[in-house]
């Protein structure tokens, strides 16, 4: 038998030792007692106007002259939270069973399909009224909204081909992918591309959405694409963090890109003034990009089935069939000694 006494004895003891403290201190110190408990409420209540100043501070903020303090504009913006469910639901409709629960079996697509649709219909009527700012919306918007949608899920089947071009890509340029399945389940370039080529069915008939959507693709992958990008098919971005695809990006079929690209505009400093002018490079059709490089402008053509190594920085067009690269002055590797040097300097003056 284990004796458990001297344990609970114990425990016991230094209950009763603290309860004698605590009492003692009680009883010989009600001075400092009294001036514990109106110090604390002082600081309460010092709390307590610092917050309210700061509450009537941030309301009176709201009602100043400002970008973000139209709050009746506000009130009919789409719904950022509702957008982002659309998006889940569209990628579980491109890729049915692997981005949500398992179909029970095949004879469950039809209907699930059906169900989802409606649903993203009432969805994403809802937020494309908000979109062109009438809620509750009129006639003519609800038209309008109807249209738009309409158009939209009758070109969802030719995006779902698109993006098997993508999915042959991806499977045809990376070695280390083993299935299909692992490329729709893992990748986060397919997912970044393929809320891209449903946003950019909306870009131009509908203000807001399109980027809201890309924009959480973008928040999720670190792959940001423009919806108003044009990229053709077979498209595959390797690893992908950090690739910037800028609005008027013109992209051919059969590209790949790696981490870290970028096509950007040569220069904002003409901010509005150049709004629907093409700012961003156009790649034609088999150009491969390694990791790290930037193109920049909008006449920057790279011309088609050329590679471009990495950490390249290009502001000038590209022949077809080139190989650029860009030519280090010297990378030395010495053998480590047994005292280094203090500084990189030191080394390289040894």
């Amino acid at each position: 038998m284990i004796e458990l006494t001297p344990k609970i004895s114990c425990r016991r003891h230094h209950l009763s030792v603290a309860r004698y403290r605590l009492k003692a201190e009680l009883q010989t110190s009600p001075l400092t007692l009294s001036l514990f408990f109106t110090l604390s409420e002082r600081i309460f209540r010092l709390m307590a106007t610092t917050m309210r100043d700061a509450i009537e501070e941030l309301l009176h903020t709201y009602g100043e002259t400002g970008g973000i303090n139209y709050l009746a504009a506000a009130a009919s913006l789409p719904s950022r939270l509702s957008i982002e469910a659309a998006c889940t639901e569209l990628m579980s409709l491109m890729f049915p069973g692997f981005r949500s629960e398992a179909l029970v079996s095949s004879e469950d697509l039809a209907d699930t399909t059906r169900i989802r649709v409606r649903h993203l219909h009432a969805r994403l009527k809802t937020e494309i009224c908000r979109s062109l700012g009438r809620i509750p919306p009129d006639e003519a918007t609800e038209a309008k909204a109807e249209e738009v949608l309409m158009e939209f899920f009758r070109q969802l089947p030719s995006v779902r081909r698109m993006l098997w071009t993508d999915i042959d890509a991806a499977y045809e340029g990376d070695p280390a992918a083993t299935t299909y399945e692992e490329i729709i389940l893992a990748y986060p370039a397919l997912e970044a591309i393929a809320i891209y080529r449903m946003a950019h069915l909306l870009y131009g008939r509908v203000p807001l959405i399109p980027r809201i959507m890309t924009e959480w693709a973008h928040s999720r992958t670190g792959i940001d694409i423009h919806p108003g990008a044009q990229i053709g098919s077979h498209f595959f971005i390797d690893h992908g963090t950090g690739v910037v695809v800028g609005e008027t990006t013109q992209i051919g079929s059969h590209v790949k890109l790696y981490q870290g690209v970028s096509f950007i505009a040569r220069s904002l400093s003409a901010g509005q003034a150049l709004r629907g002018k093409k700012r961003h490079p156009t790649i034609e059709d088999g150009v491969c990009i390694y990791a790290g490089t930037t193109i920049m402008g909008g006449d920057t053509v790279i011309g088609a089935n050329s590679t471009i190594g990495a950490n390249v920085f290009l502001t000038k067009s590209v022949p077809p069939h080139s190989l650029v690269y860009y030519e280090e002055k010297e990378v030395r590797v010495v053998p480590k000694r047994k005292h280094e040097a203090e500084t990189t300097r030191d080394e390289f003056q040894k």
